[in-house]
């Protein structure tokens, strides 16, 4: 069978204003409420140091625009960058969950079944879930300290300290950053962690000088014993659940979480030839489905590959380029290429040409999620990928004893199929309509997905039937069991 990929492009939707969101709150210096709802994360990580690159898709008056971020130390103005955008684009193209469709032979044909055009890769978005893209009368004041203030790029950066959240509180509101309701109760747990508060808003005059007329993503680095995100401080303004991809790139094998469970999404199922019409939809059913059955406290693993540039074989399927040798140094990968003295950590560091890919898709909000994510890179460099199959049926005529066979073996599948698509998404057959609307070819007419359709929804009250029989089968066995313990133990 020949098979070619689509991709799910998931694009990030937000509520109100577009903004970019992380591991902080938005704070506007406007009347406008900012809300954050999903965002983008690459997470760099080896030994004790950390990279974090935070993408950015904020739209609107950038003098609106602040974000506060809490850091384990003082960043130093050489910590902090600005990278392009199209940066995130690329790890999201390649790691994307995908479609892949392969094309029955037709058994009456004895000729060779003729070879299809080469793979290509067309794009389909997965929508609705969000995947785009005075200082010393202030510390007596306020119990607030400016430890340090930098300009870079389009950025004017304060990093402080405090000693309490209600005096961080005030001092973000008297410099005039409005603050989200509930921020003073998420701070309190950072202050009391000793730590810091990266605060960012747009110098208009450095941006219009670079002439950007879009905000990069902020990039910093970083070391510290723990490997976390610090999430809570996001849902300060959050308006419901928030959405995070996180693109992790570390040395040996995947990250995972410590303290929720990262549990895979269901790859390699086949699924109804109707879905690459709405891909995007049936993704964003299935990852609502599969995180409420989880009990929502769970990260879903995405994609995991192994990216060294010495491997040739960065995916299969491919729906786009992998990351390449730059795009890993871009993304802050350091330790690629010979051994050299880092002033940075002050010793001689060991070079390598490993690098290991992990997509995670975590959607938290403060009920599912009271703690920050902790994260531990594991050995495991098993590859991995959201990947999902339909099969499209022969062509030509199927009178042949051969052909007839195959029809009914091409209902039975697409009765599967069927089956498959609501265990995924969690919806009945009646909610896919395009099921109806679906062309099929004649000679495949007598196993078309609305006869399928029709069929299943007619066996579907049989086989509630046998499960409840089943079921009070189990009862009658156990009461008939827990008898005969009881007789035995009174004849003893």
């Amino acid at each position: 069978m020949k098979k070619k990929t689509i991709a799910a492009f998931l694009v990030l939707v937000f509520a109100s204003h577009d903004v970019w969101a992380f591991c902080g709150f938005y704070v506007s210096k406007a009347d406008g409420t900012l809300t954050n709802k999903t965002s983008q994360v690459i997470l760099v990580r080896d030994g004790d140091r950390t990279v974090i690159t935070m993408s950015n898709d904020f739209k609107g008056d950038v003098t609106d625009f602040a974000m506060v971020v809490p850091v384990p130390t003082v960043l130093k103005k050489s910590d902090i960058k600005v990278v392009e955008a199209d940066l995130f684009q690329r790890l999201n193209d390649y790691s994307k969950p995908r479609l892949v469709e392969y094309y029955d032979q037709n058994p009456c044909q004895q000729m060779e079944y003729s070879k299809m055009d080469k793979a290509s890769a067309s794009e389909v978005i997965v929508q609705g879930y969000g995947l785009r893209n005075k200082a010393n009368r202030d510390e007596e004041e306020y119990k607030v300290k400016v430890e340090a203030t930098y300009t870079v790029g389009e950025y004017d950066i304060v990093i402080l300290s405090a000693e309490e959240s209600g005096g961080l509180y005030k001092w973000l509101t008297a410099n005039k950053y409005k603050i989200p309701k509930g921020a003073a109760e998420v701070l309190e747990p950072y202050i009391k962690s000793n730590m810091k508060f990266f605060v960012v808003k747009v110098n208009v005059e450095e941006q219009e000088n670079l002439g950007f007329e879009q905000l990069r993503p902020i990039q910093i680095k970083f070391n510290s014993p723990k490997f976390m995100l610090p999430i809570r401080l996001g849902m300060a303004n959050a308006d419901g659940d928030q959405d995070m991809i996180v693109y992790a790139l570390t040395r040996n094998g995947r990250v995972e979480s410590t303290n929720y469970r990262t549990t895979q999404m269901p790859t390699g199922k086949n699924i109804p030839l109707f879905v690459n019409t709405n891909f995007g939809n049936f993704y964003a059913n299935t990852f609502q489905h599969q995180w409420l059955q989880q009990n929502q406290s769970i990260l879903f693993l995405e994609y995991a590959w192994d990216v060294s540039p010495s491997n040739y074989m960065k995916c299969d399927p491919c729906v786009s380029e992998p990351p390449n040798y730059d795009d890993l140094l871009k993304a802050g990968v350091w330790w690629l290429g010979k051994d050299a003295y880092n002033d940075y950590v002050n010793q001689y560091e060991t070079k390598s040409q490993n690098v290991f890919f992990t997509r995670l898709h975590v959607r938290y909000n403060r009920k599912a999620f009271a703690q920050d994510l902790v994260f531990q890179e594991t050995p495991n460099r098993e590859n991995y990928q959201a990947r999902y199959i339909i099969t499209h049926p022969a062509t030509g005529d199927l009178n042949c004893e051969a052909g007839k066979k195959y029809l009914k073996e091409l209902k039975e599948r697409r009765k599967k199929e069927m089956d498959m698509l609501a265990a995924l998404t969690g919806k009945g057959y009646d909610d896919w309509d395009v099921v109806m609307d679906t062309d099929e070819a004649a000679n495949v007419a007598a196993a078309s997905y609305a006869t399928v359709s029709r069929e299943v929804k007619a066996e579907a009250p049989k086989k509630e039937a046998g499960k409840d029989i089943f079921m009070a089968s189990l009862a009658l066995l156990s009461m008939v069991t827990m008898i005969g313990v009881t007789r035995r133990r009174k004849e003893k």
